[in-house]
């Protein structure tokens, strides 16, 4: 069998996924934990999961829930699932049993799709009460969970033509899912894309390190290009800095992707500059980088570092700090994150009147992009664009942290905590952190006469939010500070854990 390659533009998602699975069975596709996966592998997943899916009675148009690792199995069932047709959903795999199964309950899918780890046990009892059919992905299979082989539930209308939905990060508002269509996904994504080209010989490419959670955009527009293109891929569960080393020592890769918080994690560990002497050009995840660690980057390695702006409401990057802007501009914008990208326009407007600033002065940007639509988007972020058009980002409007790349907004940890009956009121900040610019700290009024300890706390917080929103670090206070007009003093609170040394 030969070995089909995408044209210039792919037609359809769904044909792109198809002949991805039509690829010589021998053909690797993807390492994963020290294995390689072959082509014929990720095909008889993508074959079990559709096949349980149609078994399952579940409508055709009906969304699927997903809950994806990032595993070679869920890879394979998410482009089995394209390939005919279906909706997607993604729910967040990194939370509790009980925050899994509320994001499940809070629409009628067709059907469950998950890693064995996330849905057998508390999720699975749920779906067979709620007669939900269940397919549960293993390493090397898919098996449809027993009591959950059918969907019996009414199931809500799906979209009259298929599409991906993903939760946003917060960039133009609290977290929300956001659908993009299958025309979206192959036109913006897939056909062109800043990352991934459609190379002569994907065989012969080197091997892309992919390491973004695939159920967000960013795991999206990293991961699923270069699978259907045919270049080979590092799979890694999560990103670690040694897992990172070790893919440079083997591959030798002339460009890299990291997480931001990944620049000043190098420069920590000390690395020698002869370990990376094969990079180039190196491209931190679509968030800030300190400028600081970016500065010291560059002169101690000689890689260029390149930043980019994007997020899920805009479809991908809309400002890119390019090679080509980085040789002729070099230094002089450093702390940018480049010249708008594909089209896009950016401006910035003042937050009351919305009217447009002129060059240099800072104020709330919006973005227009034909990706998504003729209307400009407005933000929650601060932004400058100087007098050659190159944006420089200044931080959030809405107080959200941002914490290794993941933005979380304060009030939703707030709301999480307040469930729990010992606390009386409770201020988030964010605080800074070497590694990840910012972690979230939370002070905790706590109720008279009702004992609780940062233990408990943490246990309440873990079984109602994403592991990215657990506070890193915890005080008990008997009252939280307020300003003359008796609202939280943030400004306060943020100086209860900076000047106690983030204890």
């Amino acid at each position: 069998m030969g070995t089909p390659t995408l044209d210039n533009r792919v037609r359809t998602l769904q044909e792109a996924c198809t002949r991805a699975l039509e690829r010589d069975p021998d053909q690797p596709a993807l390492e994963f934990e020290g294995r390689w996966y072959a082509w014929g592998d990720l095909r008889n997943i993508a074959e079990q999961v559709t096949a349980l899916l149609d078994e399952s009675g579940a409508d055709p148009l009906a969304p699927i829930v997903f809950i994806p690792r990032n595993r070679p199995s869920a890879l394979a069932a998410m482009i089995g699932m394209l390939a005919k047709g279906r909706s997607i959903r993604m729910v967040y795999a990194f939370q509790s049993p009980s925050g899994i199964t509320r994001e499940i309950m809070k629409g009628q899918p067709g059907a469950v799709v998950g890693g064995a780890q996330d849905i057998e046990g508390e999720v699975a009892d749920a779906l067979r009460d709620a007669g939900i059919a269940a397919i549960s992905l293993r390493d090397d299979d898919a098996v449809a969970i027993d009591g959950c082989e059918r969907t019996t539930a009414r199931t809500e209308a799906g979209p009259s033509a298929p599409q991906v939905e993903v939760l946003t990060s917060g960039t133009t508002g609290p977290p929300k899912q956001f659908a993009f269509s299958y025309d979206l996904i192959a036109d913006h994504m897939v056909s062109t894309n800043s990352i991934v080209a459609a190379p002569a010989d994907p065989a012969a490419t080197t091997p892309m390190f992919l390491f973004f959670p695939f159920g967000n955009i960013s795991g999206i527009y990293a991961t699923l290009p270069v699978l259907l293109h045919g270049i080979r891929g590092v799979l890694v569960d999560r990103f670690t800095l040694e897992g990172w080393r070790s893919y440079v020592a083997r591959y030798r890769p002339a460009w890299v992707g990291l997480p931001a918080a990944a620049v000043q994690m190098i420069l920590d560990a000390e690395i020698p500059a002869e370990e990376l002497s094969c990079i180039t050009t190196l491209s931190p995840a679509a968030s800030a980088v300190d400028v600081a660690a970016q500065k010291a980057f560059q002169e101690r390695y000689g890689i260029a570092v390149l930043p980019s702006y994007g997020a899920t409401e805009f479809g991908g990057p809309v400002a890119m700090m390019t090679p080509a802007l980085h040789a002729e501009w070099g230094a002089g914008k450093i702390g940018s994150v480049g010249r708008p990208y594909a089209g896009a326009r950016l401006r910035v407007v003042d937050p009351q009147s919305g009217a447009e600033l002129a060059p240099g002065e800072e104020g709330v940007l919006e973005v227009w992009t034909s990706r998504i639509g003729e209307h400009w988007i407005r933000t929650s972020d601060i932004a400058i664009i100087d007098e050659d058009g190159f944006l420089f980002h200044r931080g959030r409007a809405d107080g959200a942290i941002v914490r290794g790349g993941f933005k979380l907004l304060p009030e939703t940890i707030e709301r999480a905590l307040l469930e729990h009956q010992a606390v009386a009121a409770v201020s988030v900040v964010g605080v800074p952190d070497a590694r990840l610019g910012e972690v979230p700290a939370a002070a905790v009024q706590h109720r008279p006469g009702v004992p609780v300890d940062v233990r408990e706390l943490e246990l309440h917080a873990r079984e109602r939010l994403p592991a990215t929103h657990i506070p890193a670090h915890w005080q008990l206070v008997p009252d939280l500070p307020l300003t003359p007009s008796m609202k939280t003093d943030r400004s306060a609170v943020r100086r209860l854990f900076v000047t106690n040394d983030n204890s």
